[in-house]
């Protein structure tokens, strides 16, 4: 798995890098066929009373491809949002590409 965090207006600390890494392990214990995923943490400046942190991800798994953002006052609170939002994705793409066609129980007489 190709794993890049990227900040924009912001620099992407070891302690940020790790809480990233240890939340994204709950994706890859769901589903283990992730390719690539690219995440961009971001810090918006429109007011100095509404300072906006945001988070995006783009996974790239076996199929499919993902994309999810969220945005919160605290980065990490985002962060948290974001990979539950990802992880409700990765969940119903493993649904479908799972085979739930059975073999119908033949009937005895």
């Amino acid at each position: 798995m190709n794993l890049t965090i990227s900040g924009h207006h912001l620099e992407v600390t070891p302690a940020l890098r790790n809480y990233v890494t240890t939340k994204l392990d709950r994706i890859t214990r769901h589903f283990d066929q992730v390719v690539d995923v690219k995440v961009l943490l971001t810090v918006e400046k429109q007011k100095e009373k509404q300072r906006r942190q945001r988070a995006e991800c783009n996974v790239h798994v076996k199929g499919n491809d993902m994309f999810a953002e969220s945005s919160h006052e605290d980065l990490y609170a985002a962060v948290d949002e974001l990979m539950d939002k990802l992880d409700r994705q990765v969940v119903r793409h493993k649904d479908r590409v799972q085979d739930h066609h059975h073999e119908a129980v033949k009937r005895l007489m």
